[in-house]
Parts: structure tokens; C-alpha cells; sequence
């Protein structure tokens, strides 16, 4: 069943832009840090919106982690870390669901000391079994733990999401 549009999608990405600039309008540089391939797609994105509406200069990055194994490599950004250092960090992630990947992708900024770190999301799943806090999200979904969101906003004819 698709929950989202492509329309809808695009309104919502333009919204979370106006919350992020809103929260962060004093701020030197903003880092959006995608996780992954759809992550990153999302956190593209946003910056795209963000660059229409602020003079901030923004830098996107990529968190590269296997979200079914955190443990099993080590977890990577792609910025040096002292590019890090007292900036504001943004993860986005196209869903989060129990905040494990979320969890897992904050690690390489426990080795600096950013400003701060907030969270984007497309979709936010509303049973996290871990301690994470989703600061932006454009739809907000009660599901079961079978439920299966699939986010296509990557290299296809029209963006969508659809719940499974």
C-alpha cells in the first residue's frame, strides 16, 4: 500500500528543511550525515531543500554501517574528523524503526565532540527498542514489528514509500 507520493514526499522534505533551519539558524555549517545508499539519497535531499532557503554553507557526508550486523564492521564517516568538530550534525536515514541503525550510526562521532546531533528521518516507526530521539521526521507511523516500510526516493521514475 503506498502511504506516500512523490508530491508528498517533496512537501515534506520542504517542511523538515524549514524545522531543521528553524532549530539551526545560527549555526556556522550544517553536516548532514546520510547513512548508507537510501540515507544519503534522503539526506541529499534535504540539503537541496536546506541550500534554497539558507545562505549556512552545508556539507553532506555519508555513515557507512551494515545495519543487519552493526558489530560486524567497523562504522565509518566519510568527513575527517576534525571537520566534525563543534559543528551541528544531522543523521538522516530514510526510516527509523527499533533506532538501532540510528544508535549504531552516531560511534564515529564519539571520537569528536560536535555542537550537537539531532536526527531526520522520511519515516518514523513508533516502537524504538533503543534510546534514540527522532528530531525530525515527515510522517510518523504506529506499526507492528511485521510491517515492512520500503522508501523508493533512489534512481526511479517517481519517489514513494509504501507500507508492506
Amino acid at each position: 500500500m503506498k502511504i506516500l507520493n512523490q508530491d508528498q514526499i517533496q512537501q515534506k522534505i520542504k517542511r523538515l528543511a524549514f524545522e531543521i533551519l528553524e532549530n539551526n539558524y545560527e549555526e556556522q555549517e550544517l553536516i548532514l550525515a546520510g547513512i548508507n545508499q537510501t540515507g544519503l539519497g534522503f539526506a541529499q535531499l534535504l540539503l537541496e531543500a536546506l541550500a534554497g532557503i539558507t545562505d549556512i554553507p552545508l556539507t553532506l557526508t555519508r555513515i557507512q554501517l551494515n545495519p543487519a550486523a552493526p558489530l560486524s564492521q567497523e562504522v565509518l564517516i566519510d568527513l575527517p574528523p576534525e571537520k566534525l568538530e563543534g559543528k551541528a550534525v544531522i543523521i538522516a536515514d530514510d526510516v527509523a524503526n527499533t533506532g538501532r541503525t540510528l544508535f549504531y550510526a552516531t560511534k564515529p562521532l564519539l571520537n569528536v565532540l560536535p555542537k550537537k546531533v539531532e536526527i531526520a528521518v522520511l519515516v518514523d516507526r513508533t516502537h524504538k527498542s533503543f534510546p534514540v530521539k527522532v528530531d525530525y521526521f515527515g510522517l510518523s507511523l504506529a506499526t507492528t514489528l511485521m510491517d515492512n516500510i520500503d522508501v523508493q526516493i533512489l534512481e526511479v521514475e517517481e519517489q514513494a514509500v509504501f507500507l508492506d
